[in-house]
């Protein structure tokens, strides 16, 4: 098994995420989407790469104030089964210790995504009807306080 790093977003990550994201989302980012959240200073990117500089997966977060948003979690078919998924939202979280909380969305039928999401901090707090399309699907809404006494 190959050596995975987290290591940050990078212009030289952005195809290989495209390709990520066309294997594991419906309705997938493009690469000019995702090169121009390397610009965007709201935006919280990790990748997690083998030692060979393969992309496995990343994680993709934004800030709004001390709040943060998960838009995506996405691990390669090839590198799954690995932790690399508990990898990112854990590294992501440790280097989000300047916010109140973190939240993301996550299809109610996911439930592999939802028990990473719990064993990581994250609790349900509500559902977001028929947030997804393709199919259309409720989302569960999931959030980790980081900082004590805001929930």
């Amino acid at each position: 098994m190959s050596e995975i790093s987290i290591v940050p977003f990078a212009a030289e990550h952005v195809s290989a995420i495209a390709e990520i994201e066309r294997a594991c989302f419906s309705d997938p980012w493009t690469e000019d989407g995702l090169r121009e959240e390397l610009d965007n200073s709201c935006a919280r990117f990790l990748t997690a790469v083998d030692e060979n500089g393969a992309v496995a997966g990343y994680i993709g977060c934004h800030t709004v104030l001390d709040e943060g948003y998960i838009a995506n979690v996405a691990v390669a078919p090839a590198f799954r089964r690995r932790g690399i998924g508990r990898r990112l939202v854990q590294e992501l979280l440790a280097q989000s210790a300047d916010l109140a909380f973190v939240t993301l969305e996550v299809r109610a039928s996911n439930a592999p995504a939802i028990a990473l999401y719990t064993g990581c901090g994250f609790a349900p707090v509500g559902t977001r009807r028929k947030f997804y399309s393709h199919p259309t699907e409720d989302a569960l809404l999931m959030t980790a306080h980081l900082k004590e006494g805001l929930q």
